[in-house]
């Protein structure tokens, strides 16, 4: 019975789907031109919606994490998605101004001139996940609507109390031909991925993005993937260890490591390993004296990812690696009921066929690593899939150039963790394994726009001036010798 049961609302969700996919084209193309008025109004919607909506935004991820800080909420799901929108509403009317780029000589002598048009693609789809389920759906937004665009929604059911608040504020502030949004499980989510969007974006697991880039291909949709990976953390011998301790931890340890950009694993001199794990633990006491019973400690989601993280755990000390919980309340944890809480918990030097450097974490684990030569830390990054970031801590030139044009990555903090994904004016995405494509600021507006090549032509017979067109003569041979020219 389950199966065709199943079966049916796949297939009636999938239509649903195709037909407010019909609708919004249908009305974008009926709308023409998008103003910038009206992108400002659907802008200044969501920032309504979402301030409108805060406090139930912050129970609803309490509820789906079973114990997420009304702080971490709204300071990285709320704020976050209020100010990329308020930022694209300030700077719009200046993105959207023609461009104007030069034309060839004599063309631009003769009066020809070349231009780029931004025009919308149409309609994006927008698939989210489940760490920053606000931020990551209602963020992108400020791009895609400032584009002009419509969108389609499939929010993570891992969040599913957050995922039907989101359809109630979608509902309320929006028509469906402008925005709309389908809730679901993994069904809904493979329906969505196989719509034939004028762009989509994922943002994810590189393992999920396989599929996602498959079925849009189908389609010939472009994509825009927003993934993760191993995103190391380069500590130089002259850092200030404490003051990168600090930086690090409160990277790690904000929404209980469940954030792509948070360090993968750190490499230290091998000199200094043991004061390096001294000022991480001080620094995570400090900030949390308690964890367990301590309201500003997020959980882990679920069972299924609390059980992953636990894997890794088990996995390090099967293989003898010193795994060293920081608990400054020395509470039991094997004693919580509710939620799903891992202490911060560092794991030196673990072998490389352990599985914590295998996968990436997301979660409040730490793996350290030595070396001896800075070089070794370049070496080692060039081995692995490029990530999404890469964090040094130092004050050395050649070191901080060496991690900048040695090394590729999406972006990269320099003496901090993560925060350059808070600067709108940058692009926030990956390369390889940890993404295609970026956002933020102008570079999602342009993201999510057509740069349209436009040609105006002078009023001059061009093609016979320059002996382009036949009979070919001495015209011809001119332009032909000046093309050539070395």
């Amino acid at each position: 019975m389950n199966a065709p049961q199943t079966a049916v609302a796949a297939t009636d969700i999938e239509t649903r789907m195709q037909e407010i996919l019909a609708a919004q084209r249908a009305d974008y193309t009926a709308e023409g031109k998008v103003t910038a008025a009206t992108r400002k109004d659907r802008l200044q919607r969501g920032i309504d919606s979402v301030i409108k909506y805060q406090d139930k935004i912050v129970d609803a991820l309490n509820t789906d994490f079973s114990g997420r800080p009304r702080e971490v909420t709204l300071l990285t799901d709320v704020g976050p998605t209020v100010q990329p929108m308020k930022h694209a509403i300030k700077s719009l009317e200046k993105w959207m101004r023609r461009e104007k780029r030069s034309t060839m000589f004599p063309l631009n002598l003769l009066g020809a001139r070349s231009f780029i048009e931004y025009q919308p693609l149409g309609v994006v789809g927008v698939i989210s996940p489940w760490n920053f389920p606000i931020q990551l759906t209602f963020g992108p937004l400020a791009g895609i609507l400032a584009a002009g665009n419509r969108a389609m929604i499939k929010p993570s059911e891992f969040t599913p109390a957050t995922s039907e608040l989101m359809a109630e504020m979608i509902a309320e502030a929006y028509d469906e031909k402008e925005i709309a949004i389908f809730t679901g499980g993994p069904e809904v989510g493979q329906a969505f991925s196989g719509l034939a969007f004028d762009h989509l974006l994922f943002t994810g697991a590189t393992g999920v993005a396989k599929h996602i880039m498959g079925a849009a291909a189908r389609n010939l949709v472009p994509v825009t993937l927003e993934l993760g990976g191993k995103s190391p953390g380069i500590v130089s011998r002259d850092a200030d260890l404490e003051v990168a301790a600090r930086r690090i931890m409160l990277g790690k340890t904000m929404n209980a490591g469940q954030i792509c950009l948070a360090p993968d694993y750190l490499m230290v001199p091998e000199e200094k390993l043991d004061a390096m794990v001294a000022a991480l633990k001080k620094a995570t006491a400090e900030m949390y004296p308690t964890i367990l019973g301590n309201d500003q400690y997020t959980s882990v989601v679920n069972d299924r990812h609390f059980q992953r993280l636990q894997g890794y755990i088990a996995d390090a000390e099967s293989r003898n690696v010193k795994v060293e919980p920081i608990n400054p309340g020395n509470e039991d944890f094997a004693s919580q009921k509710d939620g799903y809480k891992i202490p911060p918990t560092l794991l030196i030097t673990p072998p490389e066929e352990a599985k914590v450097l295998e996968d990436e974490i997301f979660g409040p684990l730490l793996p350290i690593k030595t070396y001896q030569d800075f070089s070794e830390t370049i070496d080692y990054v060039h081995a692995h899939p490029r990530p999404l970031a890469a964090d040094y801590f130092g004050t050395s030139d050649a070191e901080e150039d060496a991690v900048l044009n040695k090394t590729t990555s999406g972006g990269v903090c320099i003496n901090d963790v993560i925060m350059h994904v808070t600067q709108e004016d940058l692009p926030f995405g990956g390369i390889g394994p940890s993404g295609t494509g970026s956002y933020h600021g102008l570079d999602g507006f342009r993201n999510f726009s057509h740069a349209k090549a436009v040609y105006r032509q002078s009023k001059f017979n061009v093609a016979k001036i320059a002996g382009m067109l036949p009979p070919y003569g001495k015209a011809t041979e001119s332009t032909i010798k000046m093309q050539t020219k070395a």
